[in-house]
């Protein structure tokens, strides 16, 4: 595969033909897991997991397919590294690329990873950043293709902020894929103007449609995935809930907007998600505004069209993929 040796920083740097490689190796992972096959195909190797965002799916996902491919994983938090501190982003990078096989890293602005892979030299992974969130998007694909089959022509609305990693990887993978892609949210909310003509340019060489939709109703009309994510990203100040909230529940994700989409549809969210009062964070903010659930109603979440949890677990399969791919020159 063309990934060996390389990093997986953005969907972006990828073909299609790679995505479809990646996606199929997952589902031969997956496969193999769930049989009881044994995979260690990377055995000895090494990975740092730099983690300035908390996480579980993307941590846990790292661990354990790391664990399955035969490799030992190193946890390095804010609180535990002197990245930034005492040594520069690219001092690390050099010491690390030393140490370990591969490094993983989330957190803050892309120019981070993207100088970590610049000078580690071994194969950098981006587990979140502002602006990309590259792993959950082959997670999302890996869930479509196993619901419907295939990928190009596929529907999926995109409700709430887009400005940020989930809405710009999706808009790139979308365009990759020849997918019908519609993002519904007040025009403030949509994404760069530069990375929708970038995917528009890609559209035109895939067959992806690419639509923004301000009325969420009609956006949905005939989906076959209705997504959103949580309405303020991770690193995001508080205060700006109130405004958030204003300008996005009209894109809540509710039963009468699943109606709107039709039986057909499935809904799908990264997660962590505000549909309950399970959290401190969602008992919190009903406290101050008076919502009980936000991007999504619990009544979608746990509803038959929900597959948010096929989702979830596919992040372990599509992770493990692109850790061998980087590493192990047979795959």
């Amino acid at each position: 595969m063309e990934l060996y040796g390389k990093s997986f920083l953005k969907i972006m740097d990828l073909s299609p033909e790679t995505i479809d490689e990646l996606l199929a190796l997952s589902a031969r992972f997956k496969a193999k897991k769930k049989n009881g096959v044994p995979h260690r195909l990377c055995e000895g190797k090494n990975v740092a997991l730099i983690f300035e965002k908390t996480s579980t799916r993307t941590r846990c996902a790292f661990e354990v397919a790391a664990a399955d491919l035969g490799m030992r994983t190193v946890y390095l938090d804010p609180s535990c590294s002197q990245i930034g501190k005492k040594e520069s982003l690219k001092d690390t990078a050099r010491v690390l690329g030393r140490m370990f096989d591969a490094i993983e890293y989330r957190g803050f602005g892309q120019e981070i990873v993207e100088q970590l892979a610049e000078y580690s030299g071994v194969p950098v992974y981006n587990g979140l950043t502002n602006e990309s969130h590259p792993t959950q998007i082959l997670a999302d694909f890996l869930t479509i293709k196993e619901h419907f089959g295939a990928l190009s022509g596929v529907k999926m609305v995109y409700l709430g902020d887009a400005r940020y990693n989930m809405g710009n990887s999706l808009l790139a993978g979308c365009a990759k894929m020849g997918m019908h892609f519609v993002i519904s949210s007040p025009k403030e909310y949509f994404p760069d103007e530069k990375l929708v003509g970038r995917c528009r340019g890609v559209a035109e060489k895939t067959g992806a449609v690419i639509e923004f939709c301000e009325d969420p109703h009609e956006a949905v009309r005939g989906a076959d995935i209705v997504y959103t994510d949580m309405w303020v990203s991770m690193g995001e100040p508080d205060k700006i809930w109130s405004r958030r909230i204003s300008d996005l529940m009209p894109y809540q994700v509710n039963k009468k907007l699943m109606a709107s989409a039709g039986e057909q549809a499935r809904f799908m969210h990264c997660l962590p998600s505000l549909h309950d009062l399970g959290t401190e964070i969602g008992r919190g903010l009903y406290d101050l505004f008076g919502h009980p659930e936000l991007e999504v109603t619990d009544e979608v979440f746990e509803s038959s069209q929900s597959i948010v949890f096929d989702e979830a677990e596919n992040r372990m399969h599509t992770i493990k993929a692109v850790m061998a791919a980087t590493l192990c020159p047979e795959v």
